[in-house]
């Protein structure tokens, strides 16, 4: 059994079709322990909208917070405070894909940041979408990372970005496992695509 941690340089830079990307690659468990906002149709119900395998089983949120923000914040507006104790992880034999809220240092409480909730045995995969600011925020997330002796790999989203790609390979060393270009929708098929193309680079 493996488990995945799922994080990204920023938010809305591809954390949730990622997700499920590998979820259906590895036909493994989803589990998002914080989903704050849009609970009516929540990141869970995405993954499980785009996987057509049908072993995977997805697992509930620790937290369920009102507010598209923060989760610190979020939990505040909902009088609550987010106690890392509380997220608890979800029992199973299956492979697990994690998927953090935002990136690695949003605050879950005063004290506190998502980079506490990543336990030692977590494989880390880092979202890097391009845009102007990525690469360092890219290389940010990942140094992090190294220092605090993860197995750390990487996945680029969106079109191709050839000078953006290359230095951060050079200057992390890191693992590509592929990149997800720009699609007119992503859908069971897409997620399938990008599943098959990725499996090899997981196991």
């Amino acid at each position: 059994m493996t488990k995945y941690f799922i994080t990204g340089i920023s938010t809305d830079v591809g954390k949730t079709i990622i997700s499920a990307i590998l979820v259906e690659a590895l036909r493994a468990d989803y589990w998002k322990p914080i989903q704050a906002g849009e609970l009516d149709y929540c990141d869970t119900e995405k993954v499980k909208s785009l996987v057509s395998n049908l072993k995977s089983k997805f697992h509930s949120n620790s937290y369920a917070l009102n507010m598209a923000m923060s989760p610190h914040a979020a939990a505040d507006i909902d009088e609550l405070q987010i106690e890392l104790d509380k997220i608890i992880e979800p029992k199973t034999d299956n492979d697990l894909i994690i998927e953090g809220a935002g990136g690695l240092l949003v605050p879950i409480n005063n004290t506190q940041t998502v980079l506490d909730i990543i336990k030692p045995d977590y494989k880390i995969i880092v979202v890097s979408r391009h845009y102007l600011g990525s690469i360092n925020h890219t290389l940010l997330t990942i140094k992090l990372l190294q220092e605090k002796g993860f197995d750390v790999a990487v996945i680029f989203s969106g079109n191709e970005h050839k000078t953006t790609e290359d230095i951060i390979k050079k200057m992390t060393n890191v693992r590509v496992i592929g990149r997800i270009n720009e699609e007119d929708k992503f859908d069971k098929e897409v997620i399938k695509k990008y599943a098959d193309l990725f499996i090899n680079k997981l196991i």
